[in-house]
């Protein structure tokens, strides 16, 4: 556009990235002096944006916008916000006289009109997984973009090394989210058997904006503290063990196996227990099995126990397919009385005696030694009192039939005589001795 014998530049078209500053370009060449220059938004109606006299006023009627150093015409807007997208109108008064001094010079005005595009890079980026042994299905979401975020998936080994995984896979779905766009893309990926993979990353690029993010799943095998490589019946290669005894329970590094039990791993006789795995850090996820003895194992993350009446250790096998590992979980009865649960009065209140420990083998054996004792003296003290008074508590033993001599028995007021053991034929030859005979 010529005003008299100047050009004015300008863009089409600018751009700008939210909270970042905003170009409008609208210049002279070569530069005249300036009577006014004024910014309009263009919307419902012209919005003044900055009005410039150079005799009296600057003024920026929008707090955030300036004229540029570049030029002293084109506009800045610092920092931009989604709202300042839109239309824009340039009006520039000089002064032309067409170069003859001698007669007045004549305002002259101008305008352009140019469009701002105001970029949002992604304000958030998630992943989510599902797994099932090998199969992956991973979902990543880009969400708060202008214009939509590309995505693509990545893969690194253990050595660095990064490949893309190819898109024959995705599915991807864009949704507006009001005037910004959120982006998801799901992928569905085996492992192969033994594949390797260090991490698997959602790489989510927005071009307008110069905007890279990674968002990362690191592959985790499951981990336990001092183990040792052993051969396990149930499985066909040897297996890292260890017993939750040698773990350190403040240590939270990722991929460690911990087992959590309620009420606890000591418990008084006949109480029901739950025991529960976890292992935070772990990827894929990791499939739990459980057992005790030969019996056959119990799959998910708790084993609950039914009225435990004896000390048990049971086992939890943690594996994905980067490794497996073998935790033994001793569970103790602390005792195996009733009698501990004394309930006794205290005004008002119930006093419950806490026994943990039984009684050790000396006492058991002075309690029996001092049994016998006072049976001994008690059996004794019969016997004596039994002898003293004339009566037989036990029965004799059985003698042979003998002659007793009725005058030479001496009689006691206690005696029976119809009781006696007295020999018939004793009697009759006594008779006979004192009746003579007719």
């Amino acid at each position: 556009t010529l005003i008299g014998t100047v050009d004015l530049k300008y863009d089409d078209v600018s751009y700008a990235t939210v909270h970042q500053s905003a170009f409008l370009r609208c210049g002279m060449m070569p530069v005249q002096p300036i009577k006014e220059l004024w910014w309009f938004k263009i919307g419902a109606s012209e919005e003044r944006v900055y009005y410039y006299d150079p005799t009296s006023v600057d003024a920026a009627l929008m707090k955030r916008a300036k004229r540029s150093s570049r030029d002293n015409t084109s506009l800045e807007i610092h920092p931009t916000h989604l709202s300042d997208e839109g239309e824009y109108k340039c009006r520039i008064v000089v002064w032309d006289n067409t170069g003859n001094s001698t007669e007045p010079s004549v305002p002259i005005s101008k305008e352009v009109r140019m469009m701002l595009k105001v970029n949002v890079p992604p304000e958030k980026v998630e992943i989510t997984h599902l797994t099932s042994g090998r199969n992956l299905s991973l979902r990543c979401k880009s969400e708060g973009a202008k214009p939509p975020a590309d995505i693509l998936w990545t893969k690194t080994s253990p050595d660095g090394v990064e490949t893309e995984i190819p898109d024959l896979s995705k599915t991807r779905e864009i949704e507006p989210a009001g005037e910004l766009y959120d982006t998801a893309e799901q992928i569905f990926y085996q492992l192969e058997e033994n594949e390797m993979i260090a991490k698997i990353s959602c790489v989510v690029r927005h071009h307008n904006t110069n905007t890279t993010i990674y968002k990362n799943i690191t592959f985790v095998s499951p981990a336990i503290q001092n183990a040792l490589k052993v051969t396990i019946q149930r499985f066909a290669e040897p297996v890292l063990y260890s017993s939750i005894e040698n773990q350190d329970g403040q240590d939270n590094k990722a991929g460690l196996v911990k087992i959590s039990a309620d009420p606890g791993f000591k418990v008084p006789y006949n109480t029901s227990v739950t025991l529960k795995a976890a292992a935070p850090g772990v990827f894929p996820e990791p499939r739990y099995l459980w057992w005790v003895g030969d019996q056959t194992g119990i799959a998910g993350r708790e084993l609950h126990i039914d009225n435990l009446e004896e000390d048990k250790s049971y086992y939890v096998l943690a594996e994905n397919p980067l490794g497996r590992v073998v935790l033994e979980v001793p569970v103790h009865i602390t005792t195996s009385d009733y009698s501990q649960w004394n309930d006794s009065s205290r005004d008002g209140d119930v006093n419950v005696s806490d026994t943990t420990e039984g009684l050790d083998t000396g006492a058991i054996i002075g309690i029996v030694i001092g049994a016998l004792i006072a049976v001994f003296f008690i059996g004794f003290a019969v016997w004596y009192w039994t002898i003293r008074d004339g009566t037989q508590v036990f029965s004799p033993k059985k003698e042979k039939p003998h002659t007793i001599d009725e005058e030479t028995v001496p009689f006691r007021s206690t005696d029976k005589p119809l009781l006696r053991t007295i020999s018939t034929q004793t009697l009759e030859g006594r008779r006979s001795r004192r009746e003579p005979s007719i």
